[in-house]
């Protein structure tokens, strides 16, 4: 439930700015019985709200998201922000930017996440009318209190399509990236989320009702628990 936005700055349409509020519901309690427990407050919550904002300027542009988990009030909140920093635009290199991201968030079960920051290169194109853009950067990433090595990478794809006369868009991310996780016994961590929404401002008419609903996979190999996991959600969404 993150990192659309980032493709508006990715594509290089800097005129634009974009938030919007999603609200998912869970099934990952339903379909895997390790996620679930007798003692509820311990289960994985089943609602998970996340708010995105992307903001250009002259230099590039800041986005950021911040998820919540709520199970029986909210149990945890995560959030991202990134800076990408594009101020040659009209250069035959406009497709490449520098990026710098912080992650970090607060659990009432684990505690605190370990903060993370990453610095990292970000390669990007988009097809002639943008109705598919795509993105890929790769990253350094310090994790400073991590109980094995501080010193980690990341890779991260980003893609986004618009079809059916923009009823549809299909978009998403994937991570893979080196985490040690001493209660897991992993090092190495994979985790895609691709969506997939209805639009209704494209129905003729009600170009100002911005309600999309949808529905996203998580998929996730040692990121949930050790192992693969493929968690869906139905969802609402409202751009702003």
């Amino acid at each position: 439930m993150k990192r659309f936005l980032l493709l508006i700055l990715l594509v290089g349409t800097l005129s634009a700015k974009a938030q919007n509020m999603q609200l998912h519901y869970d099934f990952g309690r339903h379909a895997y019985k390790s996620l679930n427990s007798e003692n509820k407050a311990d289960a994985r919550p089943a609602l998970t709200s996340t708010v995105e904002m992307f903001r250009p300027d002259k230099w590039g542009s800041t986005f950021f998201f911040v998820d919540m988990n709520y199970n029986q009030g909210v149990q945890g909140a995560y959030w991202e922000i990134a800076r990408e920093l594009n101020f040659w635009q009209n250069s035959k290199v406009n497709w490449l930017s520098a990026h710098i991201e912080y992650n970090g968030g607060l659990d009432r079960i684990s505690k605190s996440y370990d903060d993370a920051f990453l610095f990292g290169a970000t390669y990007s194109g988009h097809s002639k009318d943008f109705s598919k853009t795509w993105s890929i950067t790769a990253s350094y990433k310090l994790i400073p209190h991590n109980s094995k090595s501080m010193h980690n990478f990341q890779i991260t794809g980003v893609w986004g399509v618009t079809f059916a006369h923009k009823y549809l868009s299909f978009i998403g991310f994937i991570d893979f990236w080196r985490e040690h996780r001493a209660w897991q016994g992993t090092d190495y961590i994979l985790l895609a989320e691709p969506q997939l929404w209805f639009n209704f401002n494209a129905i003729k008419g009600c170009d100002k009702f911005n309600l999309s609903v949808g529905t996203e996979v998580e998929l996730s190999n040692n990121f949930v628990n050790k192992g693969f996991y493929a968690i869906p959600t139905v969802a609402i969404k409202w751009t702003f």
